[in-house]
């Protein structure tokens, strides 16, 4: 079946060089999410993540020119080593991250859904979403890498 939301979601996949009980555990612990989230240059501070079905996720993205940028999101779905999804307000989205294990690797495929083409062009546009996407996916892949060789 065609999507008809093309216009209003950006969507990455990837092959992490890690295998899913450590890709789980750096996406659902805070210590691990606050060392790679976001674009290059930013740093996060995480005062809470409760990673279940309705909880909280509020974060402050500082970005490298010292903005800083308030996130709140809701958990909406979380399936241990398979789904995480969640809501994110102002500007609001969804975004839905799916881990499927391959060996020692393991696939990610993460969605951002937003309410309209407009809001859509607006964010990626102004934010260059989809870069800071593909910035946080490698941040990802690199924390991976170090926490594979420390073991």
């Amino acid at each position: 079946m065609e999507s008809n939301t093309k216009d209003r979601e950006l969507l990455i996949t990837r092959t992490l060089n890690a295998p899913i009980d450590l890709v789980w555990e750096v996406w659902t612990k805070p210590e691990h999410i606050v060392q790679w989230w976001g674009p290059n240059g930013f740093t996060n501070t995480i005062t809470n993540m409760d990673m279940k079905p309705g909880g909280e996720w509020n974060l402050v993205m500082h970005g490298p020119d010292g903005t800083d940028y308030i996130n709140k999101s809701t958990f909406k779905e979380v399936i241990p080593y398979k789904k995480i999804s969640y809501e994110h307000f102002n500007p609001h989205f969804i975004a839905t991250i799916d881990f499927e294990a391959q060996g020692e690797k393991t696939s990610l495929t993460w969605h951002m859904l937003f309410d309209s083409a407009e809001q859509f062009e607006a964010i990626v546009k102004a934010h260059n979403a989809a870069e800071g996407l593909k910035q946080n996916i490698e941040k990802l892949n690199v924390y991976l890498t170090n926490l594979k060789n420390q073991i």
